[in-house]
C-alpha cells in the first residue's frame, strides 16, 4: 500500500484497493491507521521550482560556535524561519548542519547567505557547494 502511494500519492481509494487487492472499506481502514500512526505524514504537490524561477540550487555546511543543547536549539528554531532553506540536516562530520538553499540565481544565493544564514544564531563558518545538475532527486 506504501509503495503504491509512493508512487502515485492521488491514488483514488478504490484504485488504491485494486492494486493491493483489498476492498475498498479494509483499504480506507488501513489507510487510516497508516495515517494515525505516522507512517504517512501528508499528501503534497510536488511543484517544479525552476517554472516558478527558483531553479537555483546550494548546500551550505554550515559550523556552530556552540554545540550545546541551547544553541542547537537556537539554531533549530531560527533556520526554520528562513524561507530559502528548503531542508536542515544535523550531520555528524566535521560540521554541524547541512542545508539545501533554493533561490532565483547566484546573487539571490550570496544575499541569502550573507545576510540571513551567516547571521543564524551560533554559526560559526559557512562552506557552499553550489549545484550544476540534478541527477536523482527522490521525485522521480
Amino acid at each position: 500500500m506504501l509503495e503504491e502511494l509512493r508512487v502515485d500519492g492521488r491514488l483514488s481509494v478504490t484504485e488504491l484497493a485494486n492494486r493491493v487487492g483489498l476492498s475498498k472499506t479494509p483499504c480506507q481502514s488501513r489507510l487510516k491507521r497508516l495515517m494515525e500512526k505516522g507512517y504517512i505524514r501528508g499528501f503534497r504537490a510536488i511543484v517544479d521550482q525552476g517554472k516558478l524561477g527558483e531553479a537555483h540550487v546550494a548546500f551550505a555546511e554550515v559550523k556552530l560556535s556552540d554545540t550545546r543543547e541551547k544553541a542547537l536549539d537556537d539554531f533549530r528554531r531560527a533556520v526554520s524561519r528562513v524561507q530559502e532553506v528548503e531542508e536542515c540536516h544535523m550531520i555528524a562530520g566535521n560540521f554541524d548542519y547541512l542545508l539545501k538553499v533554493r533561490t532565483r540565481d547566484i546573487d539571490s544565493y550570496r544575499a541569502i547567505l550573507g545576510e540571513k544564514i551567516s547571521s543564524l544564531p551560533h554559526v560559526a563558518s559557512t562552506s557552499s557547494f553550489v549545484v550544476m545538475e540534478t541527477i536523482v532527486d527522490g521525485i522521480d
